[in-house]
């Protein structure tokens, strides 16, 4: 900022006064004390400013006495800087002698101005609440440094509160002296709670957190000027439920009106935001020393106490609570400490036979459960052991019932439930000995089960109010119903979601509340509801919607004032934004001058620099911000500036050192330029950068840049830094700014960067950044290379919106984007947009500016039965409002020919039912879905078009020649068992007359049996002469070769030898001549030589090898086969072939499986042989089977391989 004043909005400026420059000048208040609220245990701090000629003499009051800080050390402390006087007030303590013992106490405190024609006073009220006890003292100084902050913890977890102190002296036997409070109660060492102090370290855990461990903490340090304190609160949320939808555990178990066999146990029942209402509790008891817990109440108790009777005398009991609501039942609360059931100590001294009766026979406790009766026992009461006896009666009536029949009481004590509604009794009591009974006690007044109080009503007026940037106070009126209040229960909801949240899990005691654990920038709002042990009241009435973000407040000053530029009569300065802005825009600022000899201070009327200067005299500046909140506390005076001009040929100092885009390793320094040019205008600049706390300044770039902003990487993650900026001109470097503020190289959490994308809807190419951190005032400021985005005819951006919006981009758009958030901590991102990713954006935003509708299928056509022809196309998904047209020869069809769609399917179909000549050509259909569009084309011309019509004509002709008897399936044929080729036929649409004739060769077949046309099916038997196998010949064959072997050929078996393979539709033929012209093939063909026998027998465990001499010319095929499944060389079976004449199956380590029967087929194209060898294997010390020997056959084979398409034909 280089005006020393900035203008605010109009009706917005905060208003200052106008002070005479004449001496003497009359005291007056610049800033006025104002009415503070403070919290519970807080310190406060009241400012005010003064001014005067003489200097005022000020004095502090507190309900008109005078403030002595030294009549209360630690008290009070009294400042005055630059006329800004301030009353800092510590806590205040109970036994303070100005206080008496209240929860609230209103004080008044008076500010006088003293001078010598009068006091001018001021006062202002504020309330705080009193602490606890007087100064203790302590020889040492402590000085808290870093403590626990507000925590959040779950039932069952452990949490630890810690506190870092200075101890002065620090002397490990004598640490300070600690107390931790919960809700001002002093807090003890426990199962519940650790405590540790040492090493400078304050520590408290909880190593098993319950709902009873919530509320705000103090932790206090006794010191040498009094104490040390602070302060935090601690959530406690509920642990997941056994059964879904069951309600928190209760909460604050309680017993008293303890008696010998009889106490009275109460509890805080548990919020209930998102579960069903309570309907009723369970009180469960334990003996000390043991682990079983009893159920006390078989029914569910409504009310939040219950009297628990007939504990045995002098036993410990600890007791704990379940909550009962529709879902299930709660986990346990946290158990009771131990108490004893023990008789009221009585006058046992006297002797007494007969006892006298109980007094004052009462009613301590109506409810519609139950009525609890309490008597005063008799005095004396004697040495023997009373016990007591009820009598009740309806009403007026006098007949009396006794009560408890089975129980014997010993304690005065006693709860009666089995009294009828709307109905009153009265009761009286007898007391027994061993003596003897007493006479009847009075009887009391009409007792008559009611609730006398029920719930609470609603609070009231709910308001919420900004805290921090994560928290809200809360605070409303208290019922009007009130009806012995526990507490509140505080509930938030996000705008929107109606979806309520608890904020406190344990019944808060005062009116207003501090919601922690809230995200900045979310709106919500507020509701709450009374507590006490009849349960919760109705919820209050919602809040006014809370935008979270921090309480607005007075700036803090400006600081580090410098000067810019000076002609001899005027000054232009600048100075740094004040650190805390109050959470509001800073409107205006305030300048202040005086001469460097002067204590008189003069307002300087705004202008761009302070004009009507004197040359050659020296002049101090101070300055103060203002905000919607008022006008911050005035900064430091500058040093002495002369009014001298300034004539140097190089520039002047850049000014207003900023910092975006802070990353772990790099940030984005700018600064604005100098005032003062100098001789010549501004080339470029400089960055130096140093450490934080070092004046070792190195230079960042090593030329200078013609811009202001520079991007500084490689820095160290977490380390600060300061940076400075010359100017240079044709004259040399100017002078340096002023070293910047430090800033660390380290992300905000959360940072995010400008993305860059295509609205999907209007194919818009925009940037987008999603900020980490925003406020309620934040605005998003883009900038191209750092310069701000104004006005732009090829750009849209709204000051409240994240997104930058590119109208038509180009190459013109190319550069960098930057957004910056305003009224956060440096929110801030980049993004470079370059000629590679611009076309991608466009190509993407085209597509939607131009959508298609997406087709699984193109135009395509079928024939239908009829002869009609459907041209279909399939899209992936249709809309319902889907426009399309067809359009053939560049014709649109619009009557004619059937057209439809389904949108569930997404196909579109025009069927033309006479398919013709005319209808050759090009057909189109063109789609518009929305905003999407799509076409898609077929030709149909030519070769395309006459298969197309000839399928057509068939399929018409078929559909014709189906209205009378046809063949459903036409004639088709397979051979059976025997060999008789079977032709079968269907025929369909049949009549009684219909004929049905075979022919061959157009020559009618008479057959023996007149086929049947009504059986729908016909069929012509051909039997065929085939050779049957036999010893003699062995016919044989796999899937993919059949064989014919003739043993022991001779002369008759000469002759050609034929195989007919039929696959349903066509007939296969091979030929063979074995009539002895072809004899030198035979010589030819693959055969074994010799080398095998017909059996082998074998133990197990061993290798057996069989090998044979193999010839044929070719060189044959050899494949070995066990039980006629082909042998695959492997670990164990091994084969080889070498040399084209030894063949041998070597199998390793047989076993018995390994037995049965080996072939081995040997063949080329000219014939082959095959052989078979019996294996036994035998186990080891067994018998060795006997071999059935034989002579080796010599067969031969003749062999036929064919492979056939056909996948229905199987051999």
């Amino acid at each position: 900022v280089k005006k020393e004043q900035v203008q605010a909005t109009e009706g917005m400026m905060p208003l200052r006064k106008d002070y005479p420059a004449e001496v003497p000048q009359a005291p007056d208040f610049l800033v006025s004390l104002r009415s503070h609220t403070v919290w519970e245990k807080t310190p406060v701090k009241l400012f005010c400013t003064v001014s005067g000629k003489p200097n005022p003499i000020v004095k502090w009051y507190r309900n008109n006495v005078a403030i002595e800080p030294l009549s209360a050390p630690g008290k009070y402390k009294i400042e005055n800087k630059y006329g800004v006087h301030s009353l800092i007030i510590s806590r205040y303590n109970l036994t303070h002698p100005q206080f008496t013992v209240r929860p609230l106490i209103v004080s008044s405190f008076h500010f006088k101005l003293h001078f010598h024609k009068g006091v001018l006073s001021f006062s202002v009220v504020f309330s705080v609440v009193p602490l606890l006890s007087s100064i203790h003292p302590s020889k040492l100084e402590v000085t808290l440094l870093e403590s626990f902050g507000v925590t959040f913890g779950t039932e069952g977890e452990s949490v630890s509160l810690v506190a870092n102190m200075v101890v002065v002296p620090d002397l490990p036997n004598l640490p300070p002296e600690v107390m931790w409070y919960r809700d001002d109660t002093l807090l003890m060492p426990s199962r519940w709670a650790e405590m540790s102090i040492g090493g400078g370290v304050a520590k408290l855990t909880l190593p098993h957190l319950n709902k009873d461990d919530e509320g705000l903490y103090t932790l206090r340090i006794w010191t040498k000027d009094g104490t040390a304190e602070h302060s935090a609160y601690l959530f406690v949320k509920d642990a997941t439920p056994t059964v879904a939808g069951a309600p928190g555990a209760p909460m604050d178990v309680a017993v008293f009106d303890v008696n010998a066999d009889y106490v009275l146990v109460s509890w805080k029942p548990p919020n209930t935001t998102h579960e069903a209402p309570i309907t009723g509790y369970f009180v469960d008891r334990r003996k000390s020393g043991t682990t079983d817990w009893v159920q006390c109440n078989d029914s569910p108790v409504k009310v939040c106490k219950l009297p628990v009777h007939g504990l045995t005398e002098g036993a410990s009991y600890h007791f704990r609570v379940r909550a009962v609501n529709k879902d299930g039942i709660s986990l346990p609360s946290r158990m009771s400490s131990g108490v004893t059931a023990a008789e009221v100590e009585s006058d046992v001294e006297v002797y007494v036979t007969i006892p006298d009766p109980p007094t004052n026979v009462h009613a301590t406790e109506i409810n519609k459960t139950y009525v609890v009766l309490s008597w005063a026992p008799p005095s004396p009461r004697g040495r023997a052991p009373v016990w007591y006896l009820i009598e009740k009666c309806e009403g007026d009536s006098h007949i009396w019932q006794r009560v408890n029949t089975a129980v014997q009481l010993r304690s005065p004590r006693y709860p009666v439930y089995d009294m009828e509604d709307k109905k009153s009794y009265r009761f009286r009591v007898i007391t027994v000995n061993k003596y003897g009974s007493s006479e009847p006690s009075e009887p009391t007044a009409a007792i008559q089960k009611v609730d006398p109080c029920g719930v609470p009503s609603a609070p009231r007026q709910v308001i919420a109010s900004r805290n921090t940037k994560t928290s809200a106070f809360v605070q409303w009126e208290p019922p009007k119903h009130a009806n012995n209040l526990m507490g509140y229960y505080v509930d938030a909801s996000l705008v929107g979601s109606k979806k309520w949240f608890p904020c406190n899990h344990r019944p808060y005691k005062h009116t207003r509340f501090v919601v922690h654990g809230l995200v900045p920038g979310d709106t919500y709002v507020f509701r709450v509801q009374a507590v006490n042990a009849y349960g919760l009241s109705e919820e209050s009435q919602e809040s006014a919607p809370l935008f979270i973000d921090a309480a607005l407040s007075t700036p803090s000053a400006p600081y580090d004032i410098s000067l810019l530029n000076c002609n001899g009569s005027s000054m232009t300065l600048a100075w740094k934004r004040p650190k805390n802005t109050g959470g509001s825009k800073i409107t205006s600022y305030y300048l202040d001058k005086r001469e460097a000899e002067s204590v008189e201070w003069k307002e300087v009327s705004p202008s761009p620099a302070v004009e009507n200067l004197t040359t050659g005299v020296f002049y101090e500046f101070k300055i103060q911000a203002a905000n919607l909140a008022g006008v911050g506390l005035p900064s430091e005076p500058s040093k002495a500036f002369a009014c001298e001009a300034w004539t140097m040929a190089e520039p002047g100092p850049a000014y207003d050192i900023s910092f975006w885009e802070v990353r772990d390793t790099s940030v984005l320094v700018q600064w604005k330029p100098p005032v003062y040019a100098g001789a010549g205008p501004i080339t470029g600049y400089f960055v130096d950068m140093a450490k934080k706390g070092s004046s070792d300044f190195v230079a960042v770039n090593a030329e200078p840049v013609g811009h202001c902003y520079l991007k500084v990487s490689g820095l160290e993650t977490g380390a600060s830094y300061v940076f400075r900026v010359r100017a240079v001109n044709a004259k040399g470097v100017g002078k340096a700014s002023d070293v910047s503020d430090p800033v660390c190289a380290k992300a905000l959490p959360g940072t995010k960067e400008i993305v860059c994308g295509v609205d999907e809807e209007t194919g818009d190419i925009f940037l987008n950044f999603e900020a980490c951190d925003v406020s309620e005032t934040s605005k998003f400021t883009w900038s191209k290379s750092y310069k701000e985005i104004t006005e732009s005819s090829r750009l849209q951006c709204v000051l409240s919106s994240s997104k930058l919006t590119f109208v038509n981009a180009e190459k013109e758009d190319l550069g960098i984007y930057s957004v910056a958030v305003t009224d956060t901590d440096g929110v801030s991102s980049s993004y470079s947009v370059n000629e590679e990713e611009l076309k991608k954006m466009l190509d993407l935003s085209y597509n939607i500016k131009h959508p298609i509708v997406p087709l699984k299928t193109e135009l395509n056509y079928e024939i239908l039965e009829k002869g009609h022809v459907r041209f279909w196309v399939q899209a992936k998904k249709l809309s319902s409002s889907v426009n399309y047209r067809f359009i053939v020869n560049d014709k649109a069809i619009t009557s004619g020919y059937k057209i439809s769609h389904d949108v569930s399917t997404g196909i579109i179909q025009m069927t033309i039912e006479h398919f013709t000549k005319a209808n050759e050509g090009t057909y189109t259909i063109q789609i518009h879905d929305g905003k999407a569009k799509s076409q898609s084309s077929l030709v149909l011309v030519g070769d395309a078009f006459k298969a197309a019509l000839k399928e057509a004509e068939f399929q018409r002709k078929e559909h014709i020649r189906k209205q009378g008897p046809h063949f459903s399936e036409y004639l088709s044929f397979h051979v059976t068992d025997d060999c008789t080729v079977m032709l079968v036929c269907k025929l369909a649409n049949v009549k009684k007359e219909t004929r049905f004739t075979w022919f061959k060769d157009d020559e009618e077949i008479t057959v023996d049996v007149p086929p049947n046309p009504m059986s729908g099916s016909c069929s012509l038997p051909i039997p065929m002469s085939k050779i049957s196998s036999s010893e003699k010949m062995r016919i044989g064959g796999t899937s993919e070769m059949a064989w014919m072997q003739i043993c022991e050929p001779t002369d008759k078996e000469k002759g050609h030898y034929t195989i007919e393979i039929h696959d349903g539709k066509k007939s296969h033929t091979r030929t063979f001549d074995l009539s002895g012209q072809g004899k030198w093939k035979l010589d030819y063909r693959g055969r074994v030589a010799g080398g095998l026998p017909d059996v082998v027998t074998i133990m197990e465990k061993k290798s057996l090898s069989l090998t044979c001499t193999v010839c044929g010319d070719p060189s044959p095929e050899v494949t070995w086969f066990k039980n006629e499944q082909e042998v695959v060389s492997d670990d164990r079976f091994k084969i080889t072939f070498e040399g084209g004449k030894f063949a041998s199956l070597t199998i390793n380590n047989v076993h018995v499986e390994d037995s049965g029967k080996y072939s081995i087929n040997v063949r080329n194209k000219y014939g082959g042989e095959f052989v078979e060898i019996t294996v036994s294997v035998y186990k080891q010390g067994g018998d060795i089977p006997e071999p059935k020997l034989g002579q080796m056959a010599k067969p031969i084979s003749l062999k036929i391989s064919f492979r056939l398409q056909c996948t229905s034909f199987h051999l």
